[in-house]
C-alpha cells in the first residue's frame, strides 16, 4: 500500500508540469504536437503537465527533446 507523500512533494509535482507547459506553449506547440514529438501517451502527457502523476524519467527524456531543453530545464 502506498504511503501518503507530503503536501510539498504534490507541490513540486504540479510546478513541474507547469513549467513543462508554459515551455511547450512558449515555443508554440499543442499538447497534441508534442506528444507525437515525443512519441509518449497523450493521457500520460495529461496527467505530467496537470501534476496529476510523477513522471518516469525516460518521458521526462522525451519532453525536454522534443520542447528543445535540457531535462534540467525542467525540473529546476
Amino acid at each position: 500500500m502506498p504511503h501518503e507523500q507530503p503536501p510539498w512533494v504534490h507541490d513540486r509535482r504540479r510546478a513541474l508540469g507547469r513549467r513543462i507547459r508554459d515551455l511547450r506553449i512558449l515555443r508554440g506547440h499543442t499538447q497534441e504536437d508534442l506528444v507525437e514529438m515525443a512519441n509518449i501517451d497523450r493521457r500520460t502527457y495529461q496527467r505530467i503537465e496537470s501534476g496529476e502523476s510523477d513522471p518516469r524519467y525516460g518521458d521526462l527524456l522525451l519532453i525536454a527533446d522534443a520542447i528543445g531543453v535540457p531535462v534540467v530545464e525542467l525540473v529546476r
